[in-house]
């Protein structure tokens, strides 16, 4: 809102964001941030969708006209930006619990012990790239940061990740500074979370876990990593809950670890892999991120035919996990759901001779639901003006959605069959599949090349002085 706002005063015109008062100090913070602390605001007392109608009303006369009214009449005036440290700057001297302290009071910190982030510390993982320190990978909203080779090498350190992940951190940050991620919703109620998936030799080359607990916090590499995107988000994009202001999520979790694919299995089985699927080469290694709102409890599937897994999966991960937010995903006009499939589930599919285009179109056409529980689930989320009519014709969804009134008629929740993502990993031994729900166009799947340094080979041995590989 008080973007919107800061655009239209920049044209010369009069401004007032209409803002519910538990919001208030976001919009404050990311006006601030951007350079128009002044923008007017007025508060609506209360949570709108629970008010009723009466109530709704009294409040927008008694309080919200006047607050409406006042602020056309003055002018916004634009604000100075605080101060920053400059890259190299020293910030603080102390003891390692006494940085601790520091840090987390400034809210640079999740709550969990850091890594100092020391000259010497930040030096070592510029060693794992052939990049200007100084060079700006893209600006990161809301309050528009830039995101530097040094501030991500800063942020890996402070997460325990080591010096070699260095690559990975740098696509993870080119990835979410696109703005096709739209990272400045990071912020929005549902909460979400971004998840990494990882393709490629970098796979082994760092150890990181595919099989067994694949998503649970232990293996180095899978979890500092993951740290570091929320840690980054934080502290260079100034995305933090409260005590913080900027991030709004209502009830949320925390951070994913990366999810790597098991690329072994896809392999054997004769799938692509998700990068692939994604428009790269086989043998790259790709990082992609996206939203992840919400996670389907473990589903098990058994059968010695493809359909009889699909149909699991299609019910209990599609319909019943993914479903509820189907309506909020056809009136963005996006939605990229994302199965992990376990091996054993991956194999038997395609046993039954179903490509990944096979599972994907299944999924499309057979994952629905009522128009009538679509609609009842869009005004629970505000979106009391739905219309799937709406849609169609502003261009958004297909003809299908509006060729009957019939409330009982059944509708599919994807939008695309391609945009449905399929990733195998986990537990070989083990007959189960987890799905993400994606959140429409906030945080849409952003994929980047990893780039090795020179001498990639010489400075991996260097560092790990042939060191156990796990999987």
């Amino acid at each position: 809102m008080v973007r919107a706002s800061a655009v239209a005063e920049k044209a010369g015109v009069p401004s007032v964001s209409l803002v519910a008062v538990d919001f208030v100090r976001q919009a404050r913070a990311i006006a601030r941030a951007i350079g128009a602390e002044n923008l007017a605001i007025a508060e609506y007392p209360g949570v709108i969708m629970t008010d009723a109608a009466d109530e709704l009303r009294r409040k927008v006369a008694d309080v919200l006209l006047e607050s409406v009214v006042r602020g056309l009449a003055t002018a916004a005036e634009d604000a100075v930006k605080p101060v920053e440290p400059e890259p190299h700057d020293i910030v603080f001297k102390g003891t390692l619990r006494q940085v601790q302290q520091f840090f987390y009071k400034n809210l640079w910190t999740d709550g969990l012990p850091i890594i100092p982030p020391t000259v010497d510390e930040i030096q070592s993982f510029l060693t794992f790239t052939d990049r200007s320190p100084e060079e700006v990978i893209g600006i990161l909203p809301p309050e528009n940061r830039q995101a530097t080779v040094w501030n991500v090498a800063v942020n890996g350190v402070m997460a325990g990740c080591l010096p070699e992940y260095m690559p990975i951190l740098l696509s993870v940050a080119e990835a979410i500074a696109d703005p096709e991620f739209r990272l400045e919703d990071a912020g929005s109620t549902p909460g979400w979370e971004p998840i990494i998936i990882l393709n490629g030799p970098i796979i082994k080359d760092l150890d990181f876990n595919y099989g067994g607990g694949a998503m649970r916090l232990g293996r180095q590499a899978n979890s500092s990593i993951g740290r570091f995107l929320r840690l980054y988000m934080r502290n260079a994009a100034g995305l933090r809950p409260a005590p913080g202001a900027t991030d709004k999520g209502s009830i949320s979790y925390t951070f994913n670890v990366v999810l790597a694919e098991n690329e072994d299995a896809v392999a054997e089985i004769g799938w692509p892999p998700f990068s692939v699927d994604r428009g790269f080469r086989a043998g790259d290694n790709v990082v992609t991120v996206q939203s992840a709102m919400s996670i389907s409890p473990p589903t098990y599937s058994a059968g010695v035919r493809a359909v009889n897994h699909l149909e699991t999966v299609a019910e209990l991960i599609g319909r019943r996990s993914m479903g509820y937010w189907s309506a909020t995903c056809i009136k963005a006009g996006k939605f990229y759901p994302l199965f992990v499939l376990g091996p054993a589930v991956a194999r038997m599919i395609a046993r039954d001779g179903l490509s990944k285009d096979d599972v994907r179109q299944y999924l499309y056409d057979n994952v629905k639901l009522s128009a009538r529980s679509m609609e009842w689930i869009a005004h629970q989320a505000s979106k009391s003006n739905f219309s799937f009519c709406d849609c169609v014709e502003q261009g958004i969804i297909p003809k299908e959605y509006c060729e009957s009134t019939d409330p009982e008629r059944m509708l599919r929740i994807f939008l695309r069959p391609e945009m449905i993502g399929l990733v195998v990993s986990g537990d070989p031994g083990v007959n189960q599949s987890k799905g993400y729900m994606q959140n429409q166009k906030q945080g849409a799947p952003v994929s980047r090349r990893i780039t090795l340094p020179e001498g990639w080979s010489r400075l991996l041995e260097a560092r790990q002085g042939g060191g156990q590989q796990w999987l």
